[in-house]
């Protein structure tokens, strides 16, 4: 497995333009976040399971691999995916799953949009296209940018 570092900064690499690192603080939040919502709504066995548990299984084994680069960001995605549970939860009670699902759909295309309007200021395409493990490295990138302004270390 390549290191925090490593994927940290081969992740900088494509991200260096100062917009293009905005738009990405926004969007990829948003990304994560809606496909948990997308996630949340695929129907369990009331018997078995509540409503939820496809996006807390896969936010799960997202956590499990941002423990095994760094403990720190895994306790922060652990908090921020926290936060979208209470999020989904609260919009799937209060709207309904269709609602949620129409939400989540539409955050999604609109932060994609985002993404590749700034990977088109940056002149380069998405780490992802490269290999797919970005696709995990990008909130970690994200949230390692909010540590390093609070001056905490990753």
């Amino acid at each position: 497995m390549r290191s925090i570092d490593t994927l940290l900064d081969n992740y900088t690499g494509d991200h260096l333009n100062p917009r293009n690192q905005l738009i990405h603080l926004m969007c990829v939040p948003a990304i994560v976040w809606s496909v948990s919502a997308a996630l949340w709504v695929i129907p369990v066995p009331a018997a078995l399971l509540k409503p939820g548990a496809w996006a807390a299984l896969a936010m799960f084994v997202a956590w499990m691999y941002y423990w095994r680069l760094s403990r720190k960001l895994a306790m922060g995605m652990f908090f921020f995916f926290l936060a979208a549970i209470l999020l989904n939860r609260w919009l799937y009670y209060s709207f309904g799953g269709s609602f949620l699902l129409e939400l989540g759909i539409g955050v999604f295309v609109v932060a994609w949009i985002g993404q590749f309007i700034g990977h088109h200021i940056e002149g380069k395409r998405p780490s992802f296209l490269t290999d797919m493990v970005y696709l995990l490295v990008g909130p970690l990138w994200t949230l390692s940018k909010l540590y390093r302004r609070f001056g905490i270390d990753y």
